[in-house]
């Protein structure tokens, strides 16, 4: 999120799809079966609003160069599929979190484990996220699931939280307190655009949820390990090790 390339979109364009179709290619003529593709939720979009989830039927609507970027490597990959038999799955995730999450997620954590009040107590936003293990459980299920072949998926730990339940779950993970204290979101927002921080602000206070119900109906997979017990492991793994 902090390139420093002077064309972003070039740079993610000859990595995200040009590399991912070179692979592919490759692929196809050694004989491989199934393609799996790790692409982004952000193909979807930025953000959901009233409670209306993202879908895999939803049309795309990437916003920055690297959600263009994944949505540009899906389409080719679809194509390729077509013209070689080369089955594609494209599974779409939230923020990855777990042992060695680095970005906003990894402050979060830092923050809970220090208890420094935070003013996000009347936040009520939801936000999905999905543990590394539980993304990993879903791969497994698509290498040899005969439904998975030539499908979109979306993936999650199954639970939306808020950035307070979010702050909260991470201090228990911890076994310390949390200390939040209550500022209206809009004013929060307006600081943040104040000090040039909005796109951080709208990825701490919007909202961005993500149906994974078409991964249970059709492959029967459903997250073998709650958001509670992935931040407990990701706390024992990477702060006690």
């Amino acid at each position: 999120m902090q390139d420093g390339a002077s064309d972003p979109l070039a740079e993610f364009r000859r990595v995200n799809v040009g590399g991912t179709l070179n692979l592919a290619r490759q692929a196809a003529t050694a004989g491989v079966r199934r393609f799996i593709f790790i692409s982004s939720i952000k193909v979807n979009g930025e953000a959901t609003i009233n409670g209306v989830k993202f879908t895999e039927q939803d049309f795309p609507c990437p916003q920055d160069a690297y959600g263009i970027s994944k949505y540009e490597a899906e389409l080719g990959l679809l194509e390729l599929g077509k013209e070689t038999g080369l089955e594609i799955v494209i599974i779409r995730p939230p923020l990855i979190y777990g042992p060695g999450v680095k970005a906003n997620f990894a402050s979060m954590l830092r923050l809970a484990r220090a208890q420094i009040p935070l003013p996000f107590g009347a936040v009520r936003n939801k936000r999905s996220f999905v543990y590394l293990g539980n993304l990993i459980s879903l791969i497994l299920c698509c290498i040899e699931h005969p439904d998975a072949a030539n499908e979109i998926f979306l993936v999650s730990d199954g639970t939306d939280l808020s950035i307070s339940e979010v702050l909260r779950a991470c201090a228990i993970a911890f076994e310390k307190r949390s200390f939040l204290f209550s500022v209206p979101p809009f004013l929060l927002m307006g600081i943040a655009g104040i000090l040039g921080k909005r796109p951080l602000a709208q990825r701490l206070l919007g909202s961005l949820q993500v149906d994974i119900s078409k991964s249970k109906r059709i492959l029967g997979w459903a997250p073998p390990i709650s958001i509670e017990d992935g931040l407990k492991e990701t706390v024992k793994r990477e702060f006690e090790s």
